[in-house]
């Protein structure tokens, strides 16, 4: 949830901001009714339907799912941490931030000496790269211009076992400190040496801007190894970060697409050549933290390899990686390069336009995915047919429920010569042909419908959605404490709910939805915060009371069945006996049938 920052702070922030005036800075938005539209800026499309409800001080799309309050927009829109969103609004809003969250929230004040170190030596390295000709001639052999390689700060570990040791390290605190950043080794004995020499230099930067690794390169390709990248260090985990991606968001604020390489030199060149879309891994498999991060920040990521045997390996690699994060809304493809050609390689034979005309050839994740199976499958026989649709078995596992599993359940289909109810049966999976109405079968519903239609909603659930999206309906429940022992699904929730909005009735539904932020309740929270009530305002109260009624008889119900089983065992108190009889009374007199 909120870390490090208060509760209280981040309520009375959110409380202070206007979604519509923070989004309207960036989207423009136009009235339409109580509330605000516009084109989605999270997807591309020809009619508006992404909302902003001031009310709620929530938006949606109707269109592609993205929804959330002001912090979430600032996250998804501006691609900043939670942290940085909260900064951002408090400086908006006039407020201050708290002291336990003025040092860098996540990262904590400890961590700031390394990012002054790391920052200190990527300038270090700069000015060496300007003190050694070899390496700018190196640069500008490889068709680097002077104003890309400041864009990338890129810099020179000169030759020789100390030189960063003695320009940096003259303390032991300091010492110990370019060893905790990955920059030194320690030796057997006493003392240090520099991890990084004779070495072109790339400094690896996180999301916001701070650099927090290096990677160098060679100058003579027979020195070994072509690449070292720094160690794993508490700011730096090479798993999760991708070098380039800083850039790439710098010079591009929409990322429509996302190209992965593998080199350095790949990213750095193609930027060059104007395709400023292009990261890479730092000496690892992309991993599914690599995936995740890029899919918030675009609907395409494109893998882009070697076209010999060991980049379509790779590209298996990837394509094991890929398949859980994968669904609608999400695109993925793989390009080959020609043999003996890398991206640096073909941008600087060719130019920005060819090398764009090889992305549009590239292969689409599905015919990806079939293509590998076919090449271990004859599916020109029986037997082979039935081969294929058990090795897809394992793939299609790993996607999750949705249009897209279906969409490629029916290709096995096709592909097998089976129908899709057989293949289904034969995977253990739904079949994609199952569903009631159109919308179930073609995974698409009318703009608007999904976040009305809520089927088989129970009491509970409805009063969620009610305090959800009318908090002053709380006022009327009373004391919610006398529900607690009850056993209903989603009771918790709404009991927290409720006690929440009474303690604190300013609070709107975007408050609520940051009380719950990174919870598996916020996730269900935020998508009944989609849902708008038909019922006119006056009439709200009642369907909640109406909650409250059910809540009360389901009470009335545990604690008759609680006094009849006493009376059986061992009888009850005159009280007790008078109150079970008002409880069977109370059923005669609502229809219902008395227990007994």
């Amino acid at each position: 949830m909120a870390g490090r920052i208060p509760q209280q702070f981040i309520d009375e922030l959110v409380n202070r901001v206007d979604i519509v005036d923070v989004i309207d800075a960036r989207v423009p938005l136009r009235k339409a009714g109580r509330d605000y539209v516009a084109r989605c800026p999270f997807h591309e499309e020809k009619s508006p339907s992404f909302t902003v409800s001031p009310a709620k001080q929530f938006y949606h799309c109707f269109g592609c799912g993205a929804h959330g309050t002001v912090l979430s927009f600032l996250m998804n829109y501006e691609h900043m941490e939670f942290l940085e969103a909260v900064r951002e609004l408090a400086a908006k809003a006039g407020m201050e931030l708290p002291q336990s969250a003025s040092h860098g929230g996540n990262d904590g004040p400890s961590h700031q000496p390394l990012y002054a170190i790391l920052e200190q030596a990527a300038e270090f390295f700069r000015q060496q790269l300007r003190a050694h000709p070899q390496a700018i001639a190196y640069l500008k052999q490889r068709g680097l211009t002077g104003a890309t390689a400041a864009e990338f700060a890129i810099g020179f570990a000169p030759p020789g076992w100390d030189n960063l040791l003695q320009a940096l390290g003259k303390t032991p605190g300091e010492q110990a400190r370019l060893l905790e950043a990955g920059l030194v080794i320690k030796k057997d004995r006493n003392g240090y040496y520099d991890r990084f020499r004779n070495r072109v230099m790339f400094p690896i930067r996180d999301r916001r801007g701070r650099v927090i690794a290096f990677g160098g390169r060679v100058l003579d390709q027979n020195d070994t190894p072509k690449y070292l990248n720094s160690p794993e260090t508490p700011v730096f985990h090479k798993g999760k970060e991708l070098y380039g991606l800083f850039e790439a968001q710098k010079a591009l604020r929409h990322l429509d697409r996302v190209l992965v390489v593998e080199g350095y030199m790949d990213v750095v060149a193609l930027a060059q050549h104007d395709v400023r879309y292009a990261v890479a891994t730092l000496g690892t498999a992309t991993t599914t933290d690599h995936i995740e991060r890029l899919f918030r920040l675009t609907p395409e990521i494109i893998f882009c390899f070697d076209g010999d045997r060991a980049g379509r390996d790779a590209a298996r690699r990837a394509l094991e990686t890929l398949l859980p994060a994968m669904r609608e809304g999400r695109n993925a493809r793989f390009l080959f390069l020609p043999e003996g050609e890398d991206p640096d390689s073909l941008i600087r034979k060719t130019d920005k336009h060819h090398f764009e005309e090889e992305i549009a050839q590239s292969v689409s994740f599905s015919t990806f995915f079939y293509e590998n199976l076919t090449r271990q499958a004859d599916i020109s026989s029986i037997e082979g047919r039935a081969r294929l649709v058990e090795l897809a078995r394992p793939g299609l596992s790993k996607l999750s429920a949705g249009v897209l599993k279906h969409m490629m359940m029916i290709r096995l289909a096709e592909l097998s010569q089976l129908g899709t109810d057989v293949v289904a049966r034969s995977l253990g999976m739904p079949s994609p042909r199952t569903g009631s109405g159109k919308a179930a079968q073609t995974g698409a519903q009318r703009p608007g419908t999904a976040a009305r239609r809520r089927p088989n909603k129970t009491p509970v659930r409805a009063g969620i959605e009610l305090l959800l999206n009318t908090p002053r309906l709380a006022a009327a429940a009373g004391q919610a404490k006398r529900w607690e022992n009850l056993d209903i699904p989603g009771l918790t929730l709404f009991i927290g709910l409720l006690e929440l909005l009474q303690a604190h009735p300013h609070l709107h539904s975007g408050a609520i939805l940051e009380r719950w932020r990174g919870t598996p309740e916020g996730h269900y929270l935020a998508e009944m915060a989609k849902w708008e009530p038909l019922l006119p305002e006056e009439s709200l109260e009642l369907e909640f009371r109406g909650v409250v009624q059910w809540l009360d008889t389901e009470l009335a119900k545990q604690r008759h069945d609680q006094l009849n089983a006493k009376w059986q065992r061992e009888g009850l108190t005159p009280s007790e006996r008078e109150e079970f009889l008002e409880l069977q009374r109370s059923y005669t007199a609502t229809g219902g049938a008395a227990p007994h």
